[in-house]
């Protein structure tokens, strides 16, 4: 892997680009319990190891379990849904429901295919937040 490192480093320097180390870290993905340190370094720097990282809005976590994605998705979920209902309070029910599915569903969909929840506990943290946008969606303002 270090060689691979130092090649892309040599590819960096002949096409004029800056890449920050300290911006960069090493993960390993295993499941065996692997204690010795990563030691991978970008030119004198060496590169911070860390447990988990963020790609394209999926979190990667060394240890190849998706818990922390779940969680990750279903407060961000929450967050969107809250917004929708403190902003529609009384609004018509068109515009909840085109809110929830506009902003709630793809937090709820997007990779996944990639992450796709197995677990029972991951699976009902989801679909609570799916039913809540659903019943507020379909919820009648009281006119006073």
């Amino acid at each position: 892997m270090q060689i691979d490192l130092d090649r892309l480093e040599e590819w960096a320097i002949e096409n004029t680009m800056k890449i920050n180390p300290g911006k960069s870290k090493a993960v390993r993905f295993t499941k065996a319990r692997v204690k010795d340190p990563l030691n991978y370094f970008w030119g004198d720097q060496k590169l911070l190891e860390a447990s988990r990282c963020k790609y394209l809005g999926i979190i990667l976590g060394n240890d190849l379990r998706w818990a922390r994605q779940v969680i990750y998705t279903v407060q961000k979920a929450w967050k969107a849904l809250y917004f929708i209902m403190r902003v529609l309070k009384k609004g018509n029910n068109n515009t909840k429901s085109l809110s929830c599915m506009s902003l709630v569903l793809p937090v709820l969909e997007y990779g996944t295919s990639c992450w796709d929840p197995y677990g029972e506990g991951q699976i009902n943290a989801l679909d609570r937040v799916q039913k809540k946008a659903a019943k507020s969606a379909n919820h009648r303002a009281t006119r006073a």
